[in-house]
């Protein structure tokens, strides 16, 4: 019996373009994701280097992008919160029947962006919906690594075949299956976490 779900952040309830930076980026001479500029997107998502950072070493790359330029593009990838997500994991989280957990890749710079899209409100009242919120960039960890999902397990006392986790990337539910994690791998488009009882009772 399901107890815990592990709830992704991004395609799960807020939407995302998650080809809108590369996009922005071509005017400034972006044409494919390169080794070096892949390792500074995983060390700003996890944490492991600071915004300016980030920024300086983007802007190194792109000198042509100003800082507004680069942060434009950057957070060009976060869209819209949906009503009924939020309402569904308020309902959800009223019931009580499960542990709720968000576990989000998400860097600095995307959560702000993330919360003014939603609103202060709405973000707190989404917040308080989970016992508690990861981000990856607080762990100094990131999805698919085992050591993510097993910092959550572990600090929270969850066992994971009684553990539901909901990503929409297939690396990150394959990931967390190795550890015996449930796993449902939303197909973005075609399904939605408004239909999370029915994946939950196929389990």
């Amino acid at each position: 019996m399901i107890e815990n779900i592990i709830f992704d952040f991004g395609d799960v309830f807020i939407n995302l373009d998650k080809q809108a930076t590369a996009r922005e980026m071509q005017v400034y001479g972006f044409k494919n994701l390169t080794p070096d500029l892949e390792g500074l997107f995983i060390d700003y998502e996890k944490g492991l280097i600071t915004t300016k950072h980030f920024l300086n070493q983007t802007n190194h790359m792109f000198p042509k992008a100003s800082r507004l330029d680069l942060i434009h593009a950057w957070n060009s990838i976060i869209l819209d919160f949906p009503e009924q997500r939020l309402k569904f994991i308020e309902k959800l989280a009223k019931e009580k029947e499960y542990r709720l957990f968000l576990l989000s890749n998400t860097n600095e710079l995307h959560i702000e962006i993330a919360k003014k899209r939603m609103g202060e409100e709405r973000f707190v009242r989404f917040k308080n919906c989970f016992e508690k919120f990861y981000l990856s960039h607080e762990l100094n960890l990131r999805k698919p690594e085992p050591a993510i999902f097993e910092y959550v397990l572990n600090s929270n006392n969850l066992r994971a075949e009684k553990t539901f986790f909901v990503d929409d990337s297939k690396e990150h539910t394959s990931a967390a299956a190795e550890l015996g994690i449930t796993c449902w791998c939303l197909k973005v488009g075609e399904e939605d976490i408004l239909d999370l009882n029915t994946k939950i009772l196929k389990c």
